[in-house]
């Protein structure tokens, strides 16, 4: 069974329905990088009339989490993962379509084969870049994953 987009918006439905109803949606995943899209409606709005900032931060986290997923299912191996920090820059109002672009399937892969090859958890950080549809960004987020074999 291969991780796919559509399989994980199915997953967000079910497993993180506020995400959904927000209008999370993943579009492209693959072994590197993932992208998540929302758009800003009235749902998921702020009093200034802007995305506000936890759906943001739920799409962002998706991008990542999705790729830690998809190496953990790559690895055949039964691995826990965990958020274990996270920080976040907003830098432009972000009203329209936005984009979350994760590009760090390598720092998980590499984690994910020394957490298998030494026994011992590992901890990395992975980027989300959110951009707007003028190509302009408008918030990073850093996540701290944390992944162990179970």
């Amino acid at each position: 069974m291969n991780l796919t987009a559509s399989k994980l918006n199915k997953f967000l439905l079910f497993k993180l329905p506020s995400a959904y109803i927000a209008g999370v949606r993943v579009k492209d995943i693959d072994e590197k990088k993932c992208v998540v899209s929302v758009k800003h409606r009235w749902i998921n709005q702020n009093p200034f009339k802007s995305m506000y900032f936890a759906v943001q931060a739920m799409a962002a986290e998706l991008t990542t989490g999705a790729l830690v997923m998809y190496q953990i299912h790559k690895s055949g191996r039964k691995i826990s993962m965990l958020v274990a920090n996270n920080k976040g820059n907003f830098t432009k109002k972000a009203t329209g379509r936005i984009n979350f672009i994760c590009k760090d399937g390598l720092i998980i892969e590499n984690a994910i084969n020394a957490t298998i090859a030494t026994g011992e958890g590992q901890t990395f950080w992975m980027k989300s870049i959110g951009i707007n549809e003028d190509g302009i960004q408008v918030s990073e987020m850093d996540f701290e994953w944390s992944v162990r074999l179970k």
